[in-house]
């Protein structure tokens, strides 16, 4: 398994919509549902996870309650992770750093976001953590 850091946008995306553009971003979570990859999860992306459950973003794609389903089998398949050290500074978005701590923390491969131009431009970089869209990341890690 793949260790990766999903950020919340794309959960957002594979929920929310049936596009073709987001298709990639469900593939992802359904990977990680699957068990080709190993979702990360800390203190502060599992609140973003949670609060973004009640924020009205979504369409009628998905019900509440299956949003809640796919997140705690998600949640089941993931791994948790203590993060213990902070690197500060690093992205100008500080709401940006925890991914980039938890993916050093958890020792993974790639972050996957819809936002890889603010995480790609950190202080501090590391070079065997990649930054990748969901689209990259189906292919970089197929």
């Amino acid at each position: 398994m793949t260790p990766l850091v999903i950020d919340t946008n794309v959960f957002v995306a594979a929920l929310r919509t049936s596009k073709p553009a987001d298709s990639a971003a469900r593939a992802v979570v359904r990977a990680a549902l699957t068990g080709k990859y190993l979702p990360l999860f800390g203190n502060a992306l599992w609140l973003e996870y949670e609060d973004l459950l009640g924020r009205p973003v979504w369409t009628e794609s998905t019900t509440p309650k299956e949003r809640q389903t796919v997140l705690r089998a998600l949640a089941a398949k993931g791994r948790w992770i203590s993060i213990y050290y902070g690197w500060r500074p690093n992205l100008r978005d500080e709401g940006d750093n925890h991914l980039i701590e938890l993916a050093v923390a958890g020792n993974a491969r790639a972050i996957v976001t819809h936002n890889v131009k603010d995480l790609r431009h950190g202080q501090l970089l590391w070079p065997r953590l990649r930054v990748l869209t969901p689209a990259e990341c189906l292919k970089e890690f197929p």
